[in-house]
């Protein structure tokens, strides 16, 4: 028996979270996406994990330039946590996963993201807590995000809602 199947390129990519041990925050972005708005999300602003595609780069500098684009911070060590397949089943795609530390010095650029690619995206520093509770509510929906949130928390890198690492 035949059988045909779709497959999508787009590339590879890296998502990083930047977590600030000392005052227990996450460095997170929230953007509109048009995907996620016609599949039924309210008002398609997704709060995620800074992340891009490797466009020619290799993981560590890509995550780099995409932390800077839409954080406005510089990393210093990466630690990486995993590569993982978002959507296997159609699209090729790998996202080179890392957690990273910061400090407010680390903090050297407004962030946002390129004007001249169309991004508009919102910083947000946030208590470990409070985004460990939007993934229990569902304000945090999108799977790497979900993915480092989690491994961080389990790692003892931020603290859980009730006073766990």
């Amino acid at each position: 028996m035949a059988q045909q199947r779709e497959t999508y390129d787009r590339g590879n990519g890296a998502a990083v979270l930047p977590v600030d041990r000392a005052r227990g925050t996450v460095l997170l972005t929230r953007q509109f996406r048009f995907p996620a708005y016609v599949n039924d999300h309210p008002d398609g602003m997704l709060v995620e994990v800074a992340a891009g595609l490797l466009d020619e780069d290799d993981p560590e500098t890509a995550i780099r330039r995409e932390a800077l684009e839409e954080l406005g911070v510089r990393l210093g060590d990466l630690r990486h946590v995993t590569v993982a397949y978002m959507s296997p089943g159609s699209v090729t795609e790998r996202v080179h996963c890392y957690v990273a530390e910061y400090s407010p010095a680390d903090r050297v650029e407004v962030g946002g993201g390129l004007v001249g690619e169309g991004e508009d995206i919102e910083v947000l520093e946030l208590p470990a807590t409070e985004a460990l509770a939007m993934i229990d509510d569902g304000r945090i929906v999108d799977g790497k995000t979900i993915l480092l949130l989690q491994w961080a928390a389990l790692h003892g890198l931020v603290v859980g809602q009730h006073g766990q690492s």
